[in-house]
């Protein structure tokens, strides 16, 4: 038996999903095939398998060429550097969520948990690659619906609630950017983004239809990436849902969301540079450019704003991760512009970075919260004493957050904020900086807290299990390293994604 060309193409650019799919199926087995004892080990299969596709991921990188040769299964997918990075990115999450949900006693010997989690994934590296309407949608669904019984799936009270709230939210953006995708569709007859991008430039539309449509979309993708104002279900999810499902919420969720949407502004709304020198082309990517710089500067302040009066260290890193939403599209913003490909690169950079740090934050507070019972942010006192590495990972963790060298964040936040400047958005360049400054505090009064505070029980050491050894260790490796000597390699990557994003028509 033998395949064509684009047949084994297709193949090679969906493999990742394919391995992924066999992995859920295998763990399904696993837990029905296994005895009680024995599925307490789910977890590594899960989490090493997902890390093993992560590397395959990785190693298959995008194919050279124009558009025609990286569009494939009719169009629905693009196999580009920029979907191989948010790729791994996503895989790279649900590896470790895995891993870090060894720990809970409700989730460790559940087979079905861990397929869902991979099912989770699989929807988040669809959306990384989406070129179609129908697989962005089909995509965003499979991510949402997982994550909604992820977020609900312990049967308790809190859990149930979070499940509840992210559902009740989700469903009604996901109608909003429905509509707004339909909208498109009806405008062009087209459902290829490239292919709707390329009519609304050249085909004489009124603009204001065009840009309802495009808000329409935003909604959607900004409750996905915990944009104000679709903010409000994130700090309630966050403390209510398993901490592992919330590691995995809070990156794998928002790196796939935020390779969507790049790829969607300039794909279907492209400055008129990009479509060519025709005349009576339409540029649409200036009202994008001031929705996202205003919902960028809205985003990171109400953010950190908020989070200064935390006393849950999940909600604090809630609160957070909104904050870090505003610095994001802050490069987002950039890529209109932007023909170098810094924007772009920037993102991918910053979103990669913080997928590493956050997960390497939720694990240290998984760890805490098995051992004593407690997220207040207070009962962190003399986490030094009784775990000098755990108290050492968390600090790095909210160093990296905060922006402070050699962790990676203070990496990623200069490249976002070089990107604005050469974008001429310096003013929203220096609205991030001053943001950074204010997120300094609420960082560095939790590495007070574990230091410099007393407890009643530090004497009472807190042990760290063989999977979260795993985990910490890898994300924590990883934060430094791309703080440091890793930075050329990924940057160099992020930037032949961003160029490979450039290719339009």
């Amino acid at each position: 038996m033998s395949f064509s060309t684009d047949t084994q193409a297709s193949l090679i650019a969906i493999l990742p999903e394919l391995l992924m799919t066999v992995l859920a199926l295998a763990v399904l087995a696993a837990d029905v095939l296994w005895s009680e004892d024995r599925r307490r080990d789910l977890g590594y299969v899960a989490g090493f398998g997902l890390l093993a596709v992560a590397a395959v991921a990785f190693v298959l990188g995008g194919p050279t060429g124009g558009l025609e040769d990286q569009l494939l299964l009719g169009g629905m997918i693009r196999h580009d550097d920029l979907a191989q990075i948010f790729r791994v990115m996503v895989i790279v999450a649900g590896g470790l969520s895995c891993l870090l949900s060894m720990g809970v006693l409700g989730l460790r010997a559940r087979g079905d948990y861990y397929a869902i989690l991979i099912a989770s994934v699989i929807g988040a590296s669809l959306m990384s690659a989406a070129a179609d309407l129908i697989m962005v949608f089909l995509a965003l669904e499979m991510t949402s619906i997982t994550l909604y019984m992820l977020a609900g799936y312990l049967r308790d009270e809190r859990s149930t609630e979070a499940g509840l709230k992210y559902f009740l939210f989700g469903a009604f953006t996901s109608a909003i950017s429905l509509y707004g995708l339909s909208l498109l569709y009806g405008f062009t007859g087209q459902t290829n983004i490239y292919e709707i991008g390329q009519t609304l430039a050249m085909g004489g539309f009124n603009t204001p239809p065009v840009v309802v449509a495009l808000g329409l979309v935003v909604v959607g993708l900004g409750f996905k990436i915990s944009a104000v104002p679709f903010h409000f279900w994130t700090p309630d999810v966050y403390e209510g849902a398993p901490t592992p499902v919330t590691a995995l919420l809070s990156t794998a969720s928002k790196a796939a969301s935020f390779g969507l949407l790049v790829r969607l502004l300039l794909a279907v709304f492209p400055p008129a540079d990009l479509v060519g020198a025709v005349e009576g082309v339409k540029d649409f990517s200036g009202f994008w450019v001031q929705l996202l710089a205003v919902l960028s500067v809205v985003t990171m302040t109400l953010g950190n704003v908020l989070a200064l009066v935390q006393t849950n260290i999940k909600r604090l890193l809630a609160y957070s991760s909104i904050a870090h939403a505003g610095y994001i599209l802050i490069g987002v913003a950039a890529i209109s512009t932007d023909r170098t490909g810094d924007g772009v690169a920037s993102v991918a950079f910053y979103v990669f970075m913080y997928v590493l740090t956050n997960i390497l934050a939720f694990g240290v507070v998984v760890l805490f919260a098995n051992a004593t019972g407690s997220e207040q942010i207070r009962d962190l006192a003399g986490l030094s004493r009784r775990n000098p590495w755990l108290a050492l990972a968390m600090t790095l963790a909210l160093l990296s957050l905060a922006g402070i060298p050699p962790a990676a964040g203070f990496v990623g936040k200069f490249f976002l904020f070089r990107a604005a400047v050469n974008s001429d958005l310096v003013w929203l360049a220096l609205i991030g900086v001053l943001n950074a400054i204010i997120s300094l505090y609420y960082y560095l009064v939790v590495v007070k807290v574990m230091y410099m505070d007393r407890s009643a029980d530090e004497d009472r050491p807190i042990p760290v299990a063989t999977p979260y050894s795993w985990a910490l260790g890898l994300s924590a490796a990883g934060v430094l390293l791309f703080g440091t000597i890793g930075i050329t390699p990924l940057i160099d990557w992020a930037t032949d994604a961003a160029h490979a994003l450039y290719l339009l028509f």
